[in-house]
């Protein structure tokens, strides 16, 4: 077998036990997990040591920075960064090994297929979905972001095939209130700086998100998962939107 360049998986956690095994034993293929915790209190952190994962002890910081906080504790440069719902496919981790063996890129992005009311989705907002999460962390970092967090890179990035799949929030319950949270800290964000709202962004957003991924992007080929789905995302544009003009006015 071709020698490769040693890779560490890294992912933060906070009470996932439940999607967790899964992701874990999708990493089996690199040469360490590291995971940063926040006070998980429902069985993750006897789950990581199942797997023999390092687990590093952290208070939040945010999404960005407790994501670089997580790949400087790596043992190695170059770090694959994933979430405690996601599952590197077999075709993806295949990519991956035969990336490492003579890298031709410092970044490398992938697409990312998401799971929502038992269906994965192929198209609209859903699909590709690409997500840098294979980098060397001397080329590139997580942004400062609390949500909506990126890597950047000054780097070359390549593009490798097969999915990550993310498997959402089991019921549509815990999906909302997940979403909930995201647009309060988006709309905080936004209000951080200095961004107004005006009448027109506040409901043309939500019609051109849905004009975009549902009829442009063929959303609707997802069927009433892939509608519901959309739908959801324009009343989070909504809600962003409308959050900010709450905190403008306060």
């Amino acid at each position: 077998m071709t020698e490769r360049l040693p890779l560490s998986a890294v992912l933060i956690t906070l009470n996932c036990a439940g999607p967790l095994r899964a992701t874990l034993e999708s990493l089996s293929f690199c040469d360490e997990i590291v995971a940063v915790d926040s006070g998980s209190t429902d069985g993750t952190l006897e789950l990581l040591a199942e797997f023999g994962v390092r687990v590093v002890s952290e208070a939040w910081r945010g999404f960005g920075p407790q994501k670089q906080f997580a790949i400087e504790q790596a043992t190695h440069d170059w770090v694959l960064c994933v979430d405690s719902d996601e599952i590197v496919s077999a075709d993806l981790r295949a990519s991956i090994l035969q990336a490492l063996q003579q890298p031709g890129f410092h970044c490398y992005q992938f697409p990312r297929c998401n799971r929502f009311l038992g269906r994965y989705l192929k198209h609209g907002e859903g699909y590709p979905d690409l997500s840098l999460r294979l980098f060397d962390r001397r080329q590139a970092r997580w942004s400062d972001d609390v949500v909506h967090e990126k890597v950047i890179t000054l780097g070359n990035v390549g593009r490798l095939s097969g999915d990550l799949l993310h498997h959402s929030e089991d019921t549509i319950e815990s999906y909302l209130a997940k979403q909930n949270r995201y647009t309060t800290l988006a709309a905080q964000a936004l209000r951080a700086e200095g961004q107004t709202v005006s009448a027109f962004k506040l409901l043309g957003s939500p019609f051109f998100r849905f004009i975009k991924f549902y009829l442009l992007r063929a959303g609707f080929r997802d069927g009433v998962p892939g509608l519901i789905h959309i739908l959801i995302g324009c009343f989070n544009s909504f809600a962003k939107y409308a959050k900010m003009i709450e905190l403008t006015r306060r």
